[in-house]
C-alpha cells in the first residue's frame, strides 16, 4: 500500500491531522484495484469523512473495499462537477452512506456534451445519479451551493471561484446542447480546501475554473496563509506550452511543497511539473495515502 507523508522542509513531522486515500484515478498504485477515467477521494479531516467525487462507476468503492475503507460511514459527498467521471457512482455511493449530506452545484444536473474528432458525446451525470440527487433532495439530505461554503470540520467547497487569468480555460471543447453550439463554461466546477499544521490544502476536481484561479481565490480567503499542498486534476491535457508555464510559475509562487496531478492533468504538464519540482510533485494512482 503506498503510504505517503510530507513534513515540511526542515522541521519535525506534525501530527496528523488529515488523511486523503485516492481511491479512482486513471492510474493505480496498487496493482490489484481498478482503474478508469474518473476521480475519487476518500478524505478524513478533523472528525469528518468526505467522499470527494465519486469516479465513472461504481469500481471507486470496490477499490475503498480493498484499501479497509467503509464507505458507509461518510458524513458528507461532496461533488466537484457535473461530468460523468466524477458523478457515475454517485447512485451507489447514496445508496452506501445514505445518512450522508450530498452538497453540489445546482447546474451539476444539467445536460452536458464534449465535441472531439467531430463527434458530439454526451459527458454530463448519469440518468441514474440524477434520480437519486432527486430522491436525496425529497429526503432532506441535499445541499445545491453557488457560493463559498464551510463545511463540517472545517473544510470548505469552494463554489465557484473568479475567473481571471486570461490563459485558463475550461480545457476542452464543452458545449450544452447535443449539437454542440452552445459552449459550455462549466460554471458548476468547483473545489475543496481545509487548513492542516502545514498550511492550506487544496483537492481539485478537474480545476476547469483553472487551478491558478482557484489558487488565488483561495489565498484570498486565507488571507494568504501559506498553500501547503495541491492534489487532483489540473486539466492541462490540452494545455499549450504557456499555460503550463504559468501554472508552474504560480506553484512556485505559492511555494507549494506538495502537489499531486491526477486525473486530467496530462503526461506532458505532469512531465514537466515533476522536472520543475522534483520530489515535491508526487505520482500517485489509485491506492495512494497522504498523510498531512
Amino acid at each position: 500500500m503506498t503510504s505517503r507523508s510530507w513534513p515540511a522542509a526542515g522541521k519535525q513531522r506534525m501530527s496528523k491531522s488529515a488523511q486523503i486515500t485516492i481511491l479512482m484515478d486513471n492510474t493505480a498504485a496498487e496493482p490489484l484495484l481498478a482503474t478508469e477515467h474518473g476521480l475519487s477521494m476518500w478524505i478524513e479531516v478533523g472528525d469528518q469523512r468526505i467522499l470527494w467525487d465519486t469516479g465513472q462507476t461504481d469500481k471507486a468503492f470496490k477499490n475503498a473495499a480493498q484499501l479497509g475503507i467503509d464507505i458507509g460511514s461518510a458524513d458528507i459527498i461532496a461533488i466537484s462537477h457535473g461530468h460523468y467521471d466524477h458523478t457515475g457512482g454517485l447512485a451507489e455511493a447514496i445508496a452506501l452512506a445514505s445518512h450522508a449530506r450530498l452538497y453540489l452545484h445546482p447546474k451539476a444536473m444539467e445536460q452536458r456534451f464534449s465535441l472531439k474528432k467531430d463527434i458530439c458525446r454526451a459527458v454530463g451525470m448519469p440518468h441514474s445519479a440524477q434520480l437519486a440527487v432527486i430522491e436525496k433532495d425529497m429526503a432532506d439530505g441535499l445541499c445545491f451551493i453557488d457560493h463559498k461554503t464551510e463545511l463540517a470540520g472545517g473544510a470548505v467547497l469552494t463554489g465557484p471561484v473568479p475567473r481571471r487569468t486570461p490563459y485558463e480555460d475550461t480545457g476542452g471543447s464543452f458545449f450544452c446542447d447535443s449539437a454542440c453550439t452552445i459552449i459550455d463554461s462549466i460554471t458548476d466546477d468547483q473545489s475543496l480546501y481545509f487548513d492542516s499544521p502545514k498550511g492550506t490544502v487544496v483537492i481539485l476536481g478537474c480545476a476547469h475554473s483553472g487551478v491558478v484561479n482557484i489558487l488565488n481565490a483561495v489565498s484570498e480567503w486565507t488571507d494568504g496563509q501559506n498553500i501547503y499542498a495541491v492534489i487532483g486534476g489540473l486539466h492541462l491535457v490540452n494545455a499549450d506550452a504557456y499555460r503550463i508555464e504559468q501554472t508552474i510559475a504560480a506553484f512556485r509562487q505559492y511555494d507549494i511543497q506538495c502537489i499531486a496531478p491526477l486525473h486530467c492533468t496530462g503526461s506532458a504538464a505532469m512531465q514537466q511539473i515533476k522536472k520543475a519540482f522534483g520530489d515535491r510533485c508526487l505520482a500517485l494512482g489509485a491506492g495512494s495515502h497522504i498523510w498531512i
